[in-house]
């Protein structure tokens, strides 16, 4: 009965008007309307068509049991092995716990190999039900996971939200944070350039 209830507040929370913001400058995004630079800067609009969710609203999820909650942080001076997709970080990184870290996933243009295998871990994830929550997230004031809400809801997947204070609003909200280990994506043949 709780995820139904959150559920419910999550719908209504989507009713709710977009925020009103225009984009500033409009070099900073695509033709699609993604952001290409400068990530980490304040962001007045939703990710429509995925929603915006409250940090207080997200509180009340258990990441493992009630939404896939998705961690889109880039790899802060860090490497990934085309052959086994294995990262090498140069520092850790502190997540929600429950969460999966798919780095890199919320960049534009988006690396295909990177983004095919998170599409393909949200539609395993609806498996559990057509309600079950999508949670995107990064830090506060992170494009990357606003791109990555509204890609993903832009490809047919419905209840993606996006968290916009992220592990920030999560730690501020005296939640504990783990270190997170990126998910393991090998590129593909042709990446490779084989």
């Amino acid at each position: 009965m709780r995820i139904a209830a959150v559920l419910t507040g999550m719908a209504l929370l989507a009713m709710q008007p977009a925020s009103s913001g225009a984009q500033t400058d409009p070099a900073l995004f695509d033709g699609d309307g993604y952001r290409t630079s400068r990530y980490r800067s304040p962001i007045s609009i939703d990710p429509t068509p995925a929603s915006h969710l409250s940090l207080s609203a997200s509180l009340v999820l258990d990441p493992e049991r009630d939404a896939l909650f998705i961690d889109v942080m880039p790899v802060e001076g860090g490497v990934r092995d085309p052959l086994t997709g294995t990262w090498t970080l140069s520092e850790d990184h502190l997540t929600i716990p429950g969460a999966l870290w798919y780095p890199e996933t919320g960049r534009s243009p988006v690396d295909a190999d990177l983004w095919s295998a998170l599409e393909a871990r949200v539609r395993k994830a609806r498996r559990k039900g057509p309600y079950y929550p999508i949670i995107v997230f990064c830090r506060a004031d992170c494009w990357m996971s606003w791109n990555a809400a509204r890609r993903l809801a832009e490809s047919g997947i419905d209840n993606v939200w996006w968290l916009a204070e992220g592990t920030d609003g999560w730690h501020a909200a005296g939640r504990e944070l783990v270190v997170a280990k990126p998910v393991a994506i090998p590129a593909s043949r042709t990446e490779r350039g084989e």
